[in-house]
C-alpha cells in the first residue's frame, strides 16, 4: 500500500484499462482479451489484424496522458448475464471470459469515461492519480497460453504515483537488462539460440562449453565424496516405461509426441527417474546395498509452450543434474 492509501496493484490495472481504451480508438478493429496486474507492472492482450510495434507506444501513451488530464472517475457497474453479453457481443474473448463467470456472481465492469470494461476491480478513484506511467514493449502471446488458440499482441508496462518513483523503477529494468544471461550469452559468446535448430533448444559455444564443464566436474566431484555412483541413461524410453512411472497420466502433455519403431512407441525422457529404477533392478540386490545412491547428468526433454520459453532459463532440451537414493526403512 502507498503513502495515498492506493495499492500498486489498483494503480497499474488502472492504468491497463486507460490503455485498453486508446488502443480500441487507435486501431479500431482491436478486440479484447485481458488486461490483469503483474509482479512490477500490467499488460494488455489484444486481437488485432493491425501490427502493433514498439514504435506504436509513444502514440499511444500520448493519448493516454490526454486521459489521465481529464482526471475521469473510475464508475462501477453491475450487470445481469444477459446484458453483459448483449454489451459484449462484439468482443469474443470477452463473452468467452464471461462464460465462465459462475452463476449468481456478480458480473462488474469499470468504466473510466466512455470506456466500459468487464473487470471485478479494485480501480484508483480517477484517471489522474497515476502520473507516473511507461509502456514497456509488445510482445506476442497465445490466447490462454494456448498455442491452438489465436495470438494476441500484449502491450506491457508499469505505473507508479510520481514520475520520481518510475524513473527509479526504470533505471533498475535498465539494470537487468544489462545483466540478463540472454544478453551476457550473446555478448560473451557462451551460447545461442536458432529457429533452424527449434525453440528452447540451446547450443553451447567453446566458452560456455567451459563455464558448463567447471559446472559438471565440481558436480561430479561433490557426489563421488558423498558415495553417489553415476550412471548414463537413454534419451528415449518405450512408452510402457512411462505408463508404468505414471509419467503418461500425469505429464503427458509435456512430452514430445512419440516415434513409432518396429510397432513401439517411444517418447523423449522428460525425467531420469525411471531409468535410474531400472538400473536399480538390472540384479538381485540385498539390505547390505543400501542405501544406494544413484546420480546423473542427464539430458531430459519437455514441451513447454511456445510463449513460456526464455533463455536458457525455460528450455525445452537440458541437462538436469539428477540423483535418487535406494533406501530401506533403516537405512543410514
Amino acid at each position: 500500500m502507498s503513502k495515498t492509501g492506493i495499492s500498486t496493484i489498483q494503480n497499474t490495472h488502472s492504468t491497463a484499462h486507460v490503455m485498453a481504451d486508446v488502443v480500441t480508438r487507435l486501431f479500431p478493429e482491436t478486440k479484447l482479451a485481458i488486461g490483469p496486474p503483474t509482479e512490477d507492472g500490467f499488460y494488455y492482450d489484444f486481437l488485432t489484424d493491425v501490427p502493433i510495434s514498439d514504435d506504436d507506444l509513444e502514440k499511444i501513451e500520448n493519448e493516454m496522458l490526454k486521459v489521465i488530464k481529464q482526471n475521469l472517475p473510475f464508475v462501477y457497474s453491475e450487470y445481469s448475464r444477459k446484458e453483459i453479453e448483449v454489451m459484449n457481443s462484439n468482443e469474443p474473448l470477452k463473452l468467452e471470459v464471461i462464460s465462465e463467470i459462475p452463476d449468481g456472481e456478480a458480473i462488474s465492469t469499470y468504466s473510466p469515461g466512455e470506456f466500459e470494461d468487464l473487470c471485478a476491480g479494485p480501480h484508483v478513484d480517477s484517471t489522474g492519480r497515476f502520473p507516473g506511467f511507461k509502456l514497456l514493449n509488445v510482445a506476442g502471446a497465445y490466447w490462454r497460453g494456448d498455442e491452438s488458440r489465436q495470438m494476441l499482441q500484449r502491450i506491457y508496462g508499469t505505473a507508479f504515483e510520481s514520475q520520481e518513483e518510475l524513473l527509479r523503477h526504470l533505471d533498475r529494468l535498465e539494470g537487468a537488462k544489462k545483466r540478463d544471461h540472454r544478453t551476457l550469452g550473446r555478448d560473451l559468446d557462451l551460447f545461442s539460440v536458432h529457429e533452424d535448430v527449434g525453440a528452447g533448444l540451446i547450443i553451447w559455444h567453446p566458452k560456455g562449453a567451459r563455464v558448463r564443464n567447471l559446472f559438471e566436474d565440481f558436480w561430479k566431484a561433490e557426489h563421488y565424496k558423498r558415495g553417489y555412483e553415476l550412471v548414463y541413461t537413454p534419451n528415449i524410453g518405450r512408452a510402457n516405461l512411462w505408463e508404468t512411472s505414471g509419467h503418461l497420466d500425469f505429464f503427458q502433455e509435456n512430452m514430445f509426441s512419440p516415434s513409432l519403431n518396429d510397432d513401439q512407441e517411444y517418447y523423449l525422457k522428460p525425467m531420469n527417474c525411471p531409468f535410474h529404477i531400472m538400473y536399480y533392478r538390472s540384479t538381485l540386490r540385498s539390505y547390505r546395498d543400501l542405501p544406494m545412491r544413484v546420480g546423473e547428468l542427464g539430458t531430459v526433454y519437455r514441451y513447454e509452450r511456445g510463449g513460456t520459453l526464455h533463455g536458457m532459463m525455460r528450455v525445452r532440451g537440458f541437462t538436469q543434474d539428477d540423483a535418487h537414493i535406494f533406501c530401506g526403512p533403516r537405512s543410514s
